[in-house]
């Protein structure tokens, strides 16, 4: 892949956003990261595919994700009608773009009619691999670089029992992502258009307490659960992630009164900011 070529043609591409443009001008002149950006197409495997924010091949931006999601769209559309039908749940994280990725997918799955449904706002992955099962969808995505550091991102698909890509699943996404060659080039629909016709569906508090509920069947021991939970001090820092909302509302469900929050971490935050990296920071501030 000769990394000078693509990055020409993105430059002179004249679909290319106004964001991209700017982070372009930016790295002008710097060679050694311009062709990080463009030397490879990232790789998407069984776990979906991750990389650095920003413009080019090699990182997660709008294109990128369009060329991913046209890849598993047209896997969905071999399989007919019913699929499209059955359409693809989409959730995302605190991190940077997340939200705004979520809707370039939808946007890619309804240029080629498939229904998509789109959490309101940031949900933990599990709570995606419920939804895809209760709303019987034929896949799920999470935009979500997961252990990574804040200047990451990422795109996990879920095939339609909530689970991680099988290898020989993930080989026939990666056989369609192949046959999209250009990036720049993949066709979306109008998200106001999607949600008239219906083909974009925002989900939300239905499936939290869908979820929730199934989630206390789960319970084990629940004479000492319910012997214990109003007496038992328990300290949870969402660490500036999806957890806070439902971890709170499981824990009051169950009957846990007192619940500590970490205060300084508890407000999503892309940055991370309150966090080192090493764990110490939030034993610092439990303690």
């Amino acid at each position: 892949m000769n990394w000078n070529a693509t990055y020409r043609r993105w430059t002179n591409d004249s679909s290319l956003n106004n964001e991209m443009k700017k982070e372009l001008e930016g790295l002008k002149g710097n060679e050694k990261a311009l062709e990080d950006a463009f030397y490879k197409n990232l790789e998407f495997g069984t776990g979906g595919m991750r990389g650095e924010i920003g413009p080019g091949t090699n990182r997660i931006n709008i294109y990128t994700i369009r060329k991913a999601t046209e890849g598993l769209a047209r896997y969905v559309v071999e399989f007919g009608e019913e699929a499209k039908k059955r359409g693809v749940v989409i959730a995302y994280d605190s991190r940077h773009k997340s939200s705004e990725f979520a809707l370039e997918v939808a946007s890619v799955l309804g240029r080629h009619s498939i229904q998509s449904y789109v959490f309101d706002e940031l949900r933990p992955t599990p709570e995606l691999s419920f939804a895809v099962r209760y709303l019987n969808a034929f896949a799920g995505i999470v935009l979500t670089a997961s252990h990574n550091p804040s200047e990451y991102n990422g795109y996990k698909v879920y095939d339609e029992d909530g689970c991680q890509l099988t290898p020989a699943t993930a080989n026939e996404v990666i056989e369609k992502l192949n046959q999209v060659k250009d990036e720049l080039a993949v066709e979306v629909a109008s998200i106001e258009k999607l949600k008239e016709t219906g083909l974009l569906q925002m989900i939300g508090r239905s499936i939290d307490e869908a979820y929730l509920e199934h989630l206390k069947i789960l319970q084990l021991n629940r004479s000492v659960v319910k012997e214990m939970a109003e007496e038992l001090k328990i300290v949870f820092t969402p660490l500036h992630g999806t957890s806070n909302k439902p971890i709170r509302a499981g824990l009051n469900a169950y009957g846990f009164k007192k619940v500590i929050i970490v205060k300084e971490q508890e407000q999503p935050d892309p940055n991370f900011s309150e966090l080192t990296g090493d764990g110490s920071d939030s034993t610092f501030l439990i303690l």
